[in-house]
């Protein structure tokens, strides 16, 4: 698969990323690693080189959704037609690449997302991120669109996406369910598979105090400048 893309957005990772490199090495020999070290400062992208993957870097902390967006424009530089991203923490698991692109590769996809939810993996939220994620998945549905793990960031996508994902709306904090939307608004496949993931090492700094908060607000705004500027676009074709 040489025109198969991993990305790995990362910040101080360094800890975990080893054996996250280790086990996509072992499972998806095929795919490129691109690790996109997010401003570190704790050698992460030192250990990525020493593991063998092509290191991006940026010179100081931009945020996930930056990190993600960085992958996404070197994968269509160099011609990928095949995209997936996983995080660098080792929630998500490297075994279950393989059934995100599967339906890419029957052309039954255009973008998958690892749903947690999808079928019983005890996988366990707290009580706030459930409700987030109810009220996010039943604004997706609102739009026509059902998927059961909307804030999931472990999925694969075609070329088709990330030339949407490359685009100037792309959030630079957090990409969500505003972007599953967009891509959706725009008439791209977007489906679901099932899979396991461990819960975080940490608890993210996204949903805590008044972040919490920010971020419901952010979502809905952003869900509905999303959907408004891919109805935009769609018009204009």
């Amino acid at each position: 698969m040489p025109d198969a893309i991993l990305i790995i957005p990362a910040y101080n990772e360094a800890g975990r990323l080893e054996s996250v490199l280790a086990d996509v090495a072992s499972v998806a020999p095929g795919f490129r690693v691109v690790v996109v070290d997010d401003g570190s400062e704790d050698g992460t992208a030192e250990l990525a080189r020493r593991a063998g993957a092509f290191v991006l870097r940026h010179p100081f902390n931009l945020g996930y959704g930056v990190a993600l967006q960085t992958g996404y424009k070197y994968a269509l530089r160099s011609g990928a037609s095949l995209l997936v991203q996983m995080d660098a923490d080792g929630q998500h698991a490297a075994r279950d690449i393989a059934r995100l692109v599967e339906p890419i590769r029957r052309d039954e996809c255009d973008l998958v997302v690892g749903s947690r939810f999808l079928e019983a993996t005890g996988y366990r939220h707290g009580p706030l991120r459930t409700i987030g994620r109810w009220l996010f998945g039943g604004l997706v549905r609102l739009a026509g669109l059902r998927i059961s793990d909307p804030t999931s960031g472990f999925q694969a996508m075609n070329r088709r996406v990330l030339e949407v994902y490359a685009a100037d709306f792309f959030p630079t904090d957090y990409p969500d369910v505003d972007v599953l939307l967009a891509a959706y608004r725009r008439g791209l496949r977007v489906g679901e598979c099932s899979v396991r993931m461990s819960p975080g090492p940490r608890s993210s700094s996204l949903h805590g105090g008044l972040r919490t908060f920010y971020y419901v607000y952010k979502m809905l705004l952003s869900t509905w400048s999303a959907a408004t500027a891919a109805e935009l676009g769609l018009q204009k074709r």
